[in-house]
């Protein structure tokens, strides 16, 4: 067999998001409940040893980026050592991390020093009070988590807002020149009704071609392309060198382009943010299967990936928060 990895409708699979913690320090209200326990046991969690393999696995198969996301990953002890070991196999070329940046400030150098490329940090507010209300957390830590990474040579680093109407929409130009004053790359992001906190979220659900449309009004878009293996639209301002990217799962969706599978923490395979199909690697690991039986596995779950999401079907409901599926 080719070392690539197709499903169904001929995407090539070449990204793997790794979620290593669906534990988090934060509380978006989008995203886990502030009361939330229901985590996943450590024991159930696959151990380093067992992410490298699956890594490894998706690497022979012709994967190339990897993402290390959460929860918050920053929250799982010894981060940097997994990343140095993820660097290292062979035919992995990019590895990025996605974080809060609240624990940033502590391991910037160190994820530097392991292989760790690009840096994705939630960002929703940059007001200390907004930025509360949505996260219950303290912006003061997060803005020195990100300005370590900036000491620490991390570059494109790439902040993600979430827009939601009436919440921090008013932002959008405050976060625009905030990221043209740092050199920061900028994702705007629509709603995803994931999960029971995800169908709350979108009675704030804001088209990103509003926000699109009100900057357009201020600035000179110019349509512009950025490395990496995301589904961002991307647009340079004038010729500042600002990038600002928009990701669209509900006003214009990319999945014919979808090129992603997400690892959870407990080893769950899931091909589709938008249904619930997945398929249990961590059996298979803990009962001794080689590695030709781990990657034959792998092949099959991708059977299973499905043509597009169906956010837009008020019947379709996802029973999962986003820090269970890897962000």
């Amino acid at each position: 067999m080719p070392n690539t990895l197709t499903d169904p409708f001929g995407r090539s699979i070449n990204y793997l998001r790794i979620s290593v913690t669906d534990r988090c320090d934060l509380r978006c209200f989008y995203c886990m409940p502030e009361a939330f326990k229901d985590y996943a046991v450590p024991e159930s969690w696959l151990t380093f040893d067992e992410i490298e393999r699956v890594a490894g696995a998706f690497a022979t198969l012709g994967v190339s980026r990897i993402r290390l996301t959460g929860g918050e990953p920053l929250v799982r002890k010894g981060l940097p050592e997994l990343a140095g070991r993820l660097s290292a196999i062979p035919g992995i070329s990019d590895l990025s991390l996605s974080t809060n940046a609240n624990r940033l400030a502590h391991h910037a150098h160190a994820l530097q020093q392991a292989g760790v490329k690009r840096l994705n940090v939630s960002l929703d507010s940059l007001q200390a009070d907004c930025f509360q209300s949505i996260t219950k957390g303290r912006l003061a830590k997060v803005m020195a988590g990100l300005m370590a990474a900036k000491a620490a040579g991390f570059a494109p680093i790439k902040l993600n807002m979430v827009v939601m109407a009436g919440i921090n929409d008013h932002e959008v130009l405050d976060m625009v020149e905030f990221c043209l004053e740092h050199r920061f790359t900028l994702r705007f992001i629509e709603t995803m009704p994931v999960g029971e906190t995800g169908r709350k979220a979108s009675s704030h659900y804001l088209s990103l071609q509003t926000v699109k449309a009100r900057l357009a009004e201020r600035y000179n878009l110019l349509p512009s392309i950025m490395e990496g293996g995301g589904p961002a639209q991307y647009f340079t301002i004038g010729d500042t060198g600002l990038r600002i990217g928009f990701i669209t799962p509900v006003s214009q969706h990319f999945c014919a382009t979808c090129n992603r599978v997400r690892l959870g923490v407990d080893g769950t395979l899931y091909l589709c943010l938008g249904h619930e199909h997945s398929v249990a690697l961590r059996p298979l690991l803990r009962a001794g299967a080689s590695d030709e039986a781990l990657q034959a596995a792998i092949r099959e779950a991708l059977l299973l990936r499905p043509r597009q999401h169906d956010f837009n079907n008020q019947q379709t409901t996802v029973m999962r928060f986003m820090s269970m599926t890897g962000g």
